[in-house]
């Protein structure tokens, strides 16, 4: 669970991302240190940078929050077998066990 404080600035970094304006280095580092730590945080983040891309304007995937959030690494399709094995294996972070 995130402190008030913790909320307060990270909200304020998301909005920032959000609307496209530039955001400082040292917010970014403790965004995305909070994001590994706290799977809150990370949805948070994950949901601004998908607000922030206009040509995923009438995507499912905006609304639903699922998916990568940059389209340049969205699947278009499959080669073989092996790539669609490969697709199913899930990349989990440390804290994939973790509960928030």
């Amino acid at each position: 669970m995130l402190s008030t404080a913790y909320r307060l600035r990270l909200v304020g970094i998301c909005k920032s991302i959000a609307a496209g304006q530039e955001v400082g280095l040292d917010d970014m580092i403790w965004a995305e240190k909070l994001a590994k730590a706290n799977t809150s945080a990370r949805g948070m983040l994950s949901s601004a940078r998908r607000l922030r891309n206009p040509e995923d304007d009438t995507s499912f995937l905006r609304y639903l929050d699922i998916g990568n959030s940059d389209p340049r690494k969205h699947k278009r399709g499959f080669s073989g077998a092996d790539d669609i094995a490969d697709w199913f294996k899930q990349k989990r972070s440390d804290d994939w066990r973790q509960r928030d």
